[in-house]
């Protein structure tokens, strides 16, 4: 799977994507992700990449023409064009899961005040937000999809990994309460069920606290 990402920000994507999951991932050649700054298609002497917005309002967007330009430069016939932004389709377990399998997502990571609508209309496939809730840009949502992603490719993780991240492939099913030692700590005690090795029992119990 090949990534490309549009951000004003490149130096944000360093620490995520130099360690665990994803960097081992492309020492195996299973992804590629690389990283663009936006103003390398920008304009004029200062490489601008936003402007005010007509009409009035506080703060930038990005412009639309010099969204398209970059696009046109990295998109292919297999690629998947995504937005990130607030106003996007919430994500979910079962979206990453089909982005897994694709071969290529240029991923945009949204402005402070957000981008020229035109972007939404006529040059990506969709728009995604992780959350209700506001954040400086769409840096840090564009790491948690690509994580999120990249750990449902094949071959990407452990077999010890694969075996814990299996519980989050199944809609509406979340992970049972987990203990270990010591049994007895301050008071707060390991419930009994788990302590008797009746497994019958335990599966029950976890399928319970699961919402099976």
């Amino acid at each position: 799977m090949k990534i490309d990402i549009l951000t004003l920000f490149p130096d944000m994507f360093k620490g995520p994507f130099d360690a665990s999951i994803i960097k081992r991932a492309e020492s195996r050649d299973l992804i590629k992700v690389e990283v663009h700054d936006l103003r390398k298609w920008g304009e004029g002497e200062r490489r601008n990449v936003d402007d005010r917005p007509y009409g009035g309002g506080v703060g930038m967007l990005l412009r639309v023409d010099i969204l398209d330009a970059a696009l046109k430069e990295l998109r292919t016939k297999d690629s998947k064009v995504i937005l990130l932004d607030a106003t996007g389709t919430k994500y979910t377990q079962g979206k990453a899961q089909e982005l897994s399998k694709l071969d290529h997502i240029i991923l945009i990571a949204g402005h402070y005040e957000g981008v020229d609508h035109r972007v939404h209309e006529h040059l990506v496939d969709e728009v995604i937000s992780i959350g209700d809730y506001v954040l400086t840009g769409g840096e840090i949502p564009a790491i948690v999809l690509v994580d999120s992603v990249i750990r449902l490719i094949p071959g990407v993780l452990g077999k010890d990994e694969s075996s814990v991240d299996e519980s989050h492939k199944v809609p509406g099913y979340l992970e049972y309460p987990q203990y270990t030692r010591p049994e007895d700590y301050k008071g707060w005690k390991v419930p009994k069920i788990l302590l008797g090795g009746n497994h019958g029992e335990i599966k029950a119990w976890r399928d319970l606290k699961s919402g099976l």
